[in-house]
């Protein structure tokens, strides 16, 4: 694996987090509109309508899909089924706070992951970038005022960013060891659909317990219309296309600071929609995300 961090590598890896974060402002506009398992399962089965066309062939009886089922089937889990079914059940469940604070572990779990499970050697400098970067979460997070951090409170909730995060951890690791046929691997439409193919179906499932389960509703209109359709092209196709490429290029450790990015793009996609302008914390907080990326990235 060629773990180098190319301008270009760094342009996808940052353009996914923009994309995700737009996806948690859209995640929480819609909350009272549909329900969280749903919410994902019908973005995915956009994002599958939008592929088909790229790559219907693998459909097939005969594709290269079936005999890697196996990896499929554990990769549409991960990073179909649970990662942002997760997370837009933690948006009903727990404050954005505690979302953004439990999710801001990412490049720890990187590491954890990749040294525990696939014999990854974790660097001095990958751990003081990982400082570097949580720092930069938190000054986002406290809005550079520290004191808020002892008002954090813990609740049910926010073990489902975690199972989220940690979802997401293994995903990126499994994505940066390819070991499906060069068809699939070098097909980026293939690639994807073949994760939502079996991503389907666990996004299914669990939307199948929630109406049987819970008292759920959809309200239909433009606004849910257009949220799903921007959901399904952007943060689902569009940045798990960036991701993967740029996992694949520089290794999931380095990509995984990347991910503290999101809170960064929250605050000012906030400011955006919501009238709040950006404050001196938010230039503070780049500055220290971008240098725990850099650091990590440094041999």
């Amino acid at each position: 694996m060629n773990q180098r961090l190319t301008p270009a590598t760094a342009f996808l890896l940052t353009l996914a987090p923009l994309l995700w974060a737009a996806n948690a402002v859209v995640g929480r506009l819609v909350t009272g509109l549909v329900p969280p398992m749903t919410l994902n399962f019908l973005r995915w089965v956009l994002a599958f309508v939008i592929l088909l066309p790229l790559a219907h062939r693998l459909l097939k009886r005969d594709s290269a899909l079936w005999p890697d089922w196996k990896r499929f089937a554990l990769l549409g889990l991960l990073g179909v089924g649970c990662y942002n079914a997760l997370q837009y059940l933690a948006l009903k469940t727990s404050t954005p706070l505690n979302v953004t604070l439990v999710a801001s572990s990412v490049p720890v779990w990187m590491l954890i992951v990749g040294a525990l499970c696939f014999g990854q050697r974790v660097s001095r400098q990958q751990i003081g970038g990982a400082l570097l970067s949580i720092a930069g979460v938190l000054v986002v997070l406290t809005r550079g005022q520290w004191a808020l951090l002892a008002q954090v409170r813990l609740v049910p909730g926010d073990l489902y960013v975690l199972l989220a995060t940690l979802s997401w951890a293994f995903y990126s690791w499994l994505l940066s060891q390819p070991k499906e046929a060069p068809e699939i691997r070098n097909d980026w439409a293939a690639f994807l659909m073949a994760q939502i193919v079996f991503g389907l179906g666990w996004s299914g499932l669990f939307a199948a317990g929630e109406w049987a389960l819970l008292d759920v509703h959809i309200s239909w209109g433009w606004p849910l219309v257009m949220a799903l359709l921007f959901i399904a092209i952007g943060p689902a196709v569009i940045a798990y296309r960036c991701w993967g490429v740029g996992v694949q290029r520089a290794g999931p450790a380095i990509a995984g600071f990347f991910s503290n990015l999101m809170p960064l793009f929250a605050a000012l996609l906030s400011a955006v929609f919501l009238g709040e302008l950006p404050h001196l914390y938010h230039a503070l907080a780049f500055v220290l995300i971008v240098g725990g990326i850099v650091v990590s990235a440094q041999r």
